[in-house]
């Protein structure tokens, strides 16, 4: 594509959001307010006797209001109360990275991270959700496995950022339309995502170009000017309100709406599974950081330690992804700084505070904040490991499945391949289960086994020899002509108390006719007796 094309598309970008915006300031202004109203009610309505049709019009209110709340972004995307700050694109890459922890079993991540010191000037968390945008579409655009490049370095004047996957590729012709709202080339998406990155880099004074072929992938290259002096960034005013003398408890009591709206505008990427969090494992983030921080500044740190482990099991138990637990976290304990100074700041209006109590509550509740998640990661640590374990004896269970026909006959069908280590797990079970239950018959099916090496053969015959002197019955079927040949050629031979049947199917029936023949009234039964297992 040349570059008055890449020039034509971004002036078409930048006119489609000069309407939009027009449009969608209107639309959300005039249908946000009464759904938010439906949406309050809604809740009340939830406190009598649940209602399966109630959650289901909070859902879909929930996603209008997401919709409206992505179009006033596009619209006014100065609205959210974000500073501008240094920005280090490559270090948010790396942390963006650990967010898609659960597809690198599919997609390998390629990374050329150079210049990576080399800072922009903006809104961190809008270039972060722009940026996780891209990855996600990226991940997406990849139907089963395949390769996502990301590159980042520096020119004398501008950071260049590339985004390339080896996915299914966008059509030339629906190429132009990327960016608007509501177009989409996936059936379930809103188009909102690619618009809100197109608004977030136009914003920063940057360019976005896309190059795509069907069927090879697509490739995503920003352009971010780079940051030319070396501003700090600032403490933040917010807009809450105070009454003359009440404890900070009160005030974070009183400012929850806006403690909520700060996080979310922190925790971006978080804010985007906010909802499956709490779909897959009934987890709460908005209400469990309220609680996080009530727990801090009353100074409860025992109900705060069993509420971080509590947590720590839930996040296990439901695998859900560490990375967005981190985040939200840190998040929980910067917004809870910006409240911090907020109070003081109107406090001190009326009381004179002092250093030594300033940093009596820094390391008060750091400490605190720390505890939580050195509890939580423990507890996570601990249930995982029991987790694991239970699996791991599930899948030994699996391997060496024992399974009982009557109180003294069991049957243990053997399928894949036995290495060393399974050998000796069934020697264990075998030998412990014939121990614990006194079982008469265990019959062994090596139909499922195609080949064993002449180590294995030889444990084999060591275990069924520990099973006769046990006083266990040694039946062995479906012996394949491939082991059968390697038996000869290992010169191993089995002893006479050991039976062999052609198939597990003729073990049965003469099981099924010793058993007859033992309970039967005439035990002279001709048939029963030709039918006798070997003794």
């Amino acid at each position: 594509m040349s570059t008055k094309d890449d020039k034509e598309i971004n002036e078409f970008h930048l006119n489609q959001l000069a309407s939009v915006g027009q449009i969608a300031a209107g639309i959300a202004h005039e249908v946000k307010n009464p759904l938010t109203a439906v949406k309050g009610f809604l809740q009340l309505l939830k406190e009598s006797p649940a209602d399966e049709y109630l959650d289901i019009a909070q859902s879909e209110l929930n996603n209008a209001l997401a919709t409206l709340e992505n179009l006033l972004h596009v619209s006014k995307p100065d609205a959210e109360d974000e500073p501008y700050q240094p920005i280090k694109v490559a270090v948010e890459l790396e942390v963006l990275f650990t967010l898609f922890q659960d597809q690198i079993y599919r997609v390998e991540i390629q990374r050329n991270l150079r210049d990576t010191e080399t800072p922009i000037y903006g809104k961190k968390n809008q270039l972060k959700k722009a940026l996780f945008n891209l990855l996600k579409n990226a991940f997406e655009a990849i139907p089963q496995k395949g390769t996502i490049s990301v590159e980042h370095y520096a020119t004398d004047e501008e950071i260049h950022i590339y985004i390339r996957d080896t996915g299914v590729g966008i059509p030339p012709e629906k190429l132009k339309m990327l960016g608007t709202p509501f177009y989409t080339t996936k059936p379930d998406g809103t188009g909102m995502g690619l618009t809100q990155v197109f608004s977030v880099i136009y914003e920063h004074q940057g360019k976005i170009d896309v190059h795509s072929v069907p069927g090879e992938g697509t490739a995503f290259h920003i352009r971010l000017p780079k940051m030319t002096n070396t501003p700090t960034r600032g403490v933040i005013n917010l807009n809450v309100e105070y009454a003359p003398g009440e404890e900070i408890r009160h005030f974070l009591l009183r400012n929850q709406d806006v403690f909520e709206k700060r996080l979310l505008a922190e925790a971006v990427n978080v804010k985007e599974k906010i909802h499956e969090i709490q779909r897959v494992g009934n987890i709460d983030l908005l209400s469990n950081a309220h609680k996080l921080v009530l727990y801090i500044v009353d100074g409860r740190e025992h109900e705060m330690i069993s509420f971080a482990r509590k947590e720590g099991v839930s996040w296990a138990k439901y695998s859900l992804t560490l990375a967005f637990k981190l985040e939200w976290v840190q998040t929980v304990r910067r917004v809870l700084w910006d409240f911090l100074y907020n109070y003081d700041r109107l406090h001190s209006i009326e009381t004179q505070s002092n250093r030594e109590q300033f940093f009596e509550l820094e390391r008060r509740i750091n400490h605190m904040m720390d505890q939580f998640l050195n509890h939580f990661f423990i507890t996570y640590t601990e249930c995982k490991d029991q987790l694991i374990q239970s699996q791991r004896e599930m899948v030994n269970n699996l391997s060496v499945p024992i399974i009982p026909l009557t109180p003294n006959v069991c049957i243990l069908p053997l399928i894949g391949t036995i290495d060393e280590e399974r050998a000796a797990l069934i020697e264990e079970k075998v030998i412990n289960h014939i121990g614990d239950t006194r079982i008469e018959v265990l019959i062994l099916d090596l139909s499922g086994i195609s080949s064993m090496e002449s180590s294995i053969l030889n444990q084999l015959m060591g275990l069924l020899n520990g099973m006769t002197m046990m006083g266990c019955k040694a039946v062995v079927t479906g012996l394949r002509p491939e082991v059968v040949k390697q038996i000869i050629r290992s010169g191993i031979s089995f002893e006479k108390s050991i039976i062999t049947k052609g198939t597990l199917q003729q073990a049965l029936v003469d099981f099924l006719h010793e058993s007859r023949r033992q309970t039967s009234d005439c035990p002279f039964c001709c048939t029963c007796t030709n039918r006798r297992l070997p003794t």
